[in-house]
């Protein structure tokens, strides 16, 4: 193992310091978030004067600078629309507050216009930061590269510049610039971005090598087969934006049936104000039914039943570590039929552990001895493996003698001086290459075993004879059995494991996972095409990863949920929402919740209608009083509003939870309470 592979770079690190650069549209740069803004702020500042009973001069102005800055967007919006001879419920919305302005209700109006301007913002901002991240992505390939001239020389040129068949050098801690094929030089690459594998890969002459991935402590000669656009980075990038550009439209539940409500209800108003008159009737009796009829058959109360149980539902989860992106995608959670998990870093930790130490026989050494000499070997060496080794050691409580001359071969393993001997740790078949003893054919029948059921064998020599095999995996979330078992009694189907990771490291997670559907060694575009296998075949998937690589298939499913304390920021921002404590529990919480919510909803569509049509039957049928039309509106408007917000509560999250966990099954119900 080389010794001083760079840790992988930190989402926040600052660029030219080994990290990703990071394009970020600030919220004021947009502007509906200015004019959203300027709303809200006049809101505030109007409302204590109204409630507080100060002239109307004072806060009047200030309302309808409200309805000017947050009302003129959806206004135009709305008109457009109509041009189209679409008729959309943003420009009945803004109707309606211009007629709750024209009879006094000038607060109710403005708070209407606000809701909507805000609405407007955060979609935009959702947007600007998805396209942020992924015009982002292409920052992880270098900007130069260094080409080997036809004399050997050495220049550097433009990544974008390189072309099939030019050979780059690509030295210690850089980025590899082009997608190729490494011509000479040995070293280990982490590629963890392209393929979700969490250890770096020894590379070696007939290796390929991609673009953005990090080089390790080996130089690297390098053969580029792609060009920059064809790279496997770039394709990542195109299928991200694709995969986003066709995903179907998302609409929350009420907003299915806008336009023929809204058609409906202008209809309506126009013919309760003319077919009085048609009649002989009074004109100022009928303007003021045909405005008490629309008062009271607006949609706010439908709107209100619809949102804030969305948004209560939204923020109680945030409150626990789940950022949903909007209130759709909150609405669509609960719709999921069908599950697809990534590996590293979502049902397993992402960092490897030690698993077993196997002394030879013959060897003199027990277990802790066998462990305490490699992690004295592996001390100064920064590599994954040897952090493993390290940390094992240490919590065993085991006392490391000094190393001295301490040396490491790319792709190959460390070696040092320990306590007088010759200690070496790496690639059991680099170690044992060429060498046929009794001790070398047992340590390869363990470290094959051990590879076999997928774990990574680390052989120890001393003095140039094999010792002992430590065996290294990454670890599995505490609780992945637990909510795999969760999520299939949700949605009546076990979830599939999709990874990049080899198969049989793959087959060893998922069999403690409890997955029996498997697809391995997958690249982005593979993820991605199993998604919309799924999506053809009418399934609605969750899709639940991490890294760059799980950006496509997060984009093209029904819903992606991103793990956020070690995700790229690729997968954050594709992704419609964000885990941000890591707790894989938490997803069949949060479908739950969605399900609890989407109930709840229909409660309050049911209330708002009985009330809508017990009112609209009243001023048709008889004489509704304005103030009486008003009072049953808003009374409605209220009745809704609270009730979604018992989503708020603490007792709403602990129920969602408590459903995920009646979904186990018995026998893994102690492990997730356990986890």
């Amino acid at each position: 193992m080389p010794a001083d592979v760079l840790p992988r770079p930190s989402r926040t690190a600052a660029p030219g310091a080994g990290g990703i650069p990071r394009r970020r549209t600030r919220v004021l740069a947009l502007t509906e978030a200015r004019w959203a803004g300027a709303a809200l702020v006049l809101f505030l500042a109007a409302l204590p004067l109204e409630l507080t009973g100060a002239p109307g001069w004072t806060w009047g102005p200030m309302y309808a600078l409200v309805y000017a800055a947050g009302g003129w967007e959806p206004a135009l919006s709305g008109l457009r629309e109509l041009r189209e001879k679409v008729l959309d419920v943003d420009l009945l919305m803004i109707v309606a507050a211009l007629g709750a302005a024209s009879i006094g209700q000038v607060m109710d109006g403005a708070l209407l216009i606000v809701i909507f301007a805000t609405s407007g913002a955060l979609e935009a901002l959702a947007t600007a930061r998805t396209q942020d991240a992924v015009r982002g992505l292409l920052d992880l390939a270098p900007a130069t590269a260094s080409r080997i001239t036809a004399g050997g020389d050495e220049e550097s040129v433009a990544t974008g510049d390189l072309a099939v068949g030019d050979v780059i050098r690509i030295r210690p801690g850089e980025r590899v610039g082009a997608d190729g094929r490494v011509l000479d030089g040995a070293s280990e690459v982490d590629q963890a971005t392209i393929t979700g594998e969490p250890l770096p890969m020894a590379k070696e002459p007939g290796d390929e090598v991609f673009a953005g991935t990090l080089n390790g402590t080996g130089t690297l000669k390098v053969a580029v087969e792609r060009d920059a656009s064809e790279s496997v980075i770039a394709r990542i990038v195109a299928m991200t934006e694709e995969a986003s550009r066709t995903k179907a439209p998302t609409q929350l539940f009420i907003e299915k049936v806008e336009q023929r409500y809204s058609l409906g209800m202008v209809a309506a108003t126009l013919a309760v104000f003319l077919v009085p008159l048609a009649f002989g009737g009074d004109v100022t009796g009928s303007l003021l039914r045909a405005m008490t009829f629309m008062i009271v058959a607006s949609p706010c109360a439908v709107v209100l039943a619809t949102m804030p149980p969305l948004l209560s539902a939204m923020a109680n989860a945030g409150r626990h570590g789940v950022l949903v992106k909007s209130a759709v995608v909150m609405e669509r959670l609960g719709q999921t039929d069908t599950v697809a998990l990534d590996k590293t870093g979502t049902l397993t930790e992402g960092t490897p552990h030690v698993t077993g130490v196997h002394p030879l026989p013959g060897a003199g050494l027990t277990e802790d001895t066998l462990l305490a000499l490699a992690a004295a070997a592996e001390h100064s060496s920064e590599h994954p493996l040897a952090r493993a080794v390290v940390h094992a050691a240490q919590e065993r409580g085991l006392s490391l003698s000094p190393a001295s001359e301490f040396m490491s071969a790319p792709g190959t393993g460390v070696t040092a001086t320990v306590d007088g001997h010759r200690i070496s740790a790496g690639s059991p078949a680099r170690l044992l290459r060429g060498t046929a003893t009794p001790a070398a054919d047992q340590a390869a029948a363990v470290a094959a075993g051990l590879e076999e059921t997928g774990r990574t064998a680390v052989l120890v020599l001393r003095d140039g004879l094999p010792v002992g095999v430590l065996g290294i995996a990454d670890r599995i979330r505490r609780d992945a059995a637990a909510t795999v078992a969760s999520l299939a009694r949700l949605t009546g189907g076990i979830p599939m494991l999709l990874t990049g990771d080899n198969p049989r490291a793959a087959a060893r997670l998922a069999a403690e996972a409890g997955i029996t559907d498997v697809r391995a060694g997958l690249l982005p575009q593979d993820k991605a095409a199993a998604v919309r296998e799924q999506e053809q075949a009418g399934r609605k998937v969750l899709v639940v990863g991490d890294g760059v690589n799980d950006a496509p298939a997060l984009a093209a499913a029904h819903i992606g949920i991103a793990m956020g304390r070690a995700g790229s920021d690729l997968a954050l921002e594709t992704a419609d929402a964000v885990i941000i404590r890591d707790e894989l529990a938490a997803v069949p919480t949060v479908v739950a919740l969605s399900r609890a919510t989407r109930r709840l909803v229909v409660q309050n569509l049911v209330v708002a209608g009985v009330f809508i049509t017990a009112l609209v039957v009243w001023d048709l049928v008889g004489h509704l009083p304005l103030p009486l039309g008003v009072l049953g509106h808003e009374g409605s408007t209220v009745i809704v509003g609270l009730n979604g917000l018992r989503l708020l509560r603490e007792s709403a999250w602990n129920r969602a939870a408590a459903q995920g966990r009646a979904a186990m099954p018995p026998a893994v119900r102690p492990a997730a309470e356990t986890g």
